[in-house]
Formats: structure tokens, C-alpha cells, sequence
């Protein structure tokens, strides 16, 4: 089991930008696919992005030409790029990994201010 900390939500106003990152605790060098979900209050756990060890990504329509993953697997991070924010944006922003077992990790709060 991989343990995953979640760092960079806050407030922003819409059309800001914000960095997230996940931190792992294990190498995530190969045979994964990390990613992020996101929560918004009363509303199903929505997936927002993946990227796979080889680097392949893909995003939900919602967040397409605005949000950018990446990963650095010698850090054993992986970050989501969030620009052109807007008030639908905000939710509580999760991070998982997955090689068979799904990991998550605890959350983090994005809030876009109109």
C-alpha cells in the first residue's frame, strides 16, 4: 500500500491557477496509474485526470485544455496543473494510485472564488 499526501489547494478567484501535488511514499516509477478525483459538496466523486508510469494522460471533458498532469517519478510526485479556474472548479481534491490496489490520499481543498 502506497501512502499519498496531498499539497496546494486554497483560494484563489476565478481565472487564477493553482499547483497540486501528491506525494508518495513509494517508488511510482512503473506499473501505475495516478491520478485525481475531485468532490464537490453534495455531488459524486467526479475523475478528473490520470497519467499512467509512461506518462500518458487524460483529463475529464470539464477540466480539457485547463488542467495539465504531470509526474516526477524520481521525487515520486505527481502534480495537477489547474489554470483558468472557475467557481465549479472548487471541491475537495483527491489523489489516488493504483497498480491492482488503489491508494488514496486525504484530500485537499480547492475553493474558486467568483
Amino acid at each position: 500500500q502506497v501512502q499519498l499526501v496531498e499539497s496546494g489547494g486554497g483560494l484563489v478567484q476565478a481565472g487564477g491557477s493553482l499547483r497540486l501535488s501528491c506525494a508518495a511514499s513509494k517508488s511510482i516509477s512503473s506499473g501505475n496509474t495516478m491520478g485525481w478525483y475531485r468532490q464537490a459538496p453534495g455531488k459524486q466523486r467526479e475523475l478528473v485526470a490520470t497519467i499512467t508510469s509512461f506518462g500518458s494522460t487524460n483529463y475529464a471533458d470539464s477540466v480539457k485544455g485547463r488542467f495539465a498532469s504531470s509526474r516526477d517519478n524520481a521525487k515520486k510526485t505527481v502534480y495537477l496543473q489547474m489554470n483558468s479556474l472557475k467557481p465549479e472548479d472548487t471541491a475537495v481534491y483527491y489523489c489516488f494510485h493504483d497498480s491492482g490496489y488503489r491508494s488514496w490520499g486525504q484530500g485537499t481543498q480547492v475553493t474558486v472564488s467568483s
